[in-house]
């Protein structure tokens, strides 16, 4: 099989077929109000396409299009291999549509193509296909009553659900969402970020191709004040799974108490503290995965592991090698599949995270690699890796989100100091523990506050396991079957058997 070049993939986005409507009741259309707004490649900072900006009025549409369709019981109540069936070729078809999606997600995102094929698109599909082959692996329960009476406990499907997903990875956390929501028999409402809405609109398209009833499946692009807003307080949508920023998760609970007490599942961000014990089993292992923790996806990743927590006596020798893996790993061309790095999404992230880098200049950490703008002559948005030394958890720099390639090198003294630092923040998304000691390792992630913690790697998973958040970083799980459960609702039914 021919490997595609970079001289390829350009050829392709040449080609490329861009949907910009909203998909409202399995059809595409304008926004009422007729509103636009202009899709940007971060690699070059030129105009893709221009989108539809979906408001209030085109959030009504598909929240009434999602509930007729919800109330219809085609999908509701559809068998569960009839749920299965369909999702499973959706599934099919994310791979049959394999590199197009890949092509969108890198030109919309800046993403590099080799993640946006190797992990992005077949991740979205293992997730909708694990789904698929767990819709009719879930039981109900029948109560331990007295034999006077049956009490059966049932899970359906809560109704219209809102999902609400980032710009990092927008095909997969789509997918994260729409997985679990689908197989329990809902109606979704998808607001993809205002930044890569491209693959969403796409989707579906695919999802009607794959046999998903009118109106299941409907996608309103837009901004957050206008439509995100107009999702989290309409009366008639029945739970809100938002990733995003801590901020705008407060909203989100916020709206719902606003309105009808709808349902809010959030997971926004975290800070997560990478911890090499001096008894680290693999120093090289460690220093590799710590790089790629920060410096994948641009470090535009909610457990990115931003702060690099590190023995004293070993922090040089970790540096070392961490510097020396971050050479190779410079920003490139993200179309060129020899890229390991790619664009910042867009100039206001790209501002935002130079503006860290430069507080960490100011606060008085020491600037130890990087720190500056790449590529400038591309027209896109780049940043180097960058490290700092000599960072003090209490810096802005240790406890804001940066959401960009950015890392801080913190100095413990010992497990006890390590646990301290490392739960000194708002966030609790994930951490990680690098120790041959078993019962240390045991120890430190048990008190360790955080809804993931890796013990001697970084980052390791997959769909069988939640994720999630301790503290700011929210609640609520996605992945697993875990995740159904917040897209369901319990019922008891009790029959008296004596009547």
């Amino acid at each position: 099989m021919t490997v595609a070049t970079l001289a390829d993939w350009r050829s392709r986005a040449e080609k490329l077929h861009f949907r910009d409507q909203a998909f409202i009741g399995g059809r595409y259309v304008d926004a009422v109000a007729g509103g636009r707004f202009d899709c940007i490649c971060p690699a070059n900072g030129a105009v893709l396409t221009s989108v539809v900006a979906g408001e209030a009025a085109d959030v009504d549409a598909a929240v009434v299009a999602a509930r007729a369709a919800f109330n219809s019981g085609r999908w509701s109540n559809a068998a569960p291999k009839v749920r299965k069936s369909v999702l499973l070729k959706l599934a099919e078809l994310i791979l049959a549509h394999r590199d197009e999606l890949a092509l969108l997600e890198t030109l919309d995102m800046g993403k590099p193509i080799r993640d946006s094929l190797a992990i992005d698109v077949p991740g979205a599909a293992n997730c909708i296909r694990w789904y698929a082959e767990a819709v009719d692996k879930v039981y109900d329960q029948v109560a331990p009553t007295a034999p006077s009476a049956l009490a059966l406990i049932t899970r359906e499907p809560l109704g219209v659900v809102a999902a609400v997903v980032p710009w990092n990875f927008p095909l997969l956390m789509a997918c994260w969402k729409l997985g679990p929501a689908l197989a329990s028999g809902n109606s979704v409402v998808l607001k993809p970020a205002e930044q890569s809405p491209l693959t969403a609109i796409r989707l579906a398209e695919l999802a009607m191709e794959a046999g998903l009833p009118e109106g299941v499946f409907n996608v309103v692009p837009g901004f957050g004040p206008t439509a995100g807003r107009a999702l989290g307080v309409h009366g008639d949508v029945d739970c809100v799974a938002f990733t995003g920023s801590a901020e705008v998760g407060k909203l989100f609970l916020k709206y719902a108490g606003e309105s009808n007490m709808k349902r809010v599942s959030l997971e926004c961000g975290g800070k997560t503290p990478n911890i090499i014990m001096a008894d680290c089993p693999d120093l090289d292992a460690a220093a590799r995965a710590a790089a790629f923790g920060i410096f994948f996806n641009q470090g535009e990743v909610c457990n990115a592991g931003s702060r690099l927590l590190v023995e004293e006596s070993i922090r040089d020798r970790v540096l070392e090698r961490i510097c020396d893996i971050a050479t190779y790993l410079r920003p490139g061309e993200p179309l060129d599949p020899k890229t390991r790095m790619g664009a910042i999404v867009d100039s206001t992230q790209l501002e935002r995270v130079i503006g860290y880098i430069d507080a960490g200049r100011s606060c008085g950490a020491r600037l130890h690699l990087g720190g500056a703008r790449a590529r400038t002559d591309s027209g896109g948005y780049f940043v180097e890796p960058t490290i700092f030394d000599g960072v003090d958890n209490s810096m802005k720099i240790a406890q804001e989100e940066i959401f960009g390639p950015v890392l801080s090198t913190i100095v413990f003294k010992d497990a006890d100091d390590a646990v301290r630092i490392g739960n000194d923040t708002i966030y609790g998304l994930a951490a990680a523990v690098w120790t041959r000691d078993i019962a240390k390792a045991h120890n430190t992630a048990r008190r360790l506050r955080a809804g993931t913690v890796w013990v001697n790697c970084f980052d390791h998973g997959d769909i069988t396991v939640p994720f999630g958040g301790y503290k700011e970083s929210g609640f609520g799980r996605d992945k697993s079957l875990h995740a159904m459960e917040k897209y369901t609702q319990l019922k008891t039914t009790w029959i008296n058997l004596e009547a």
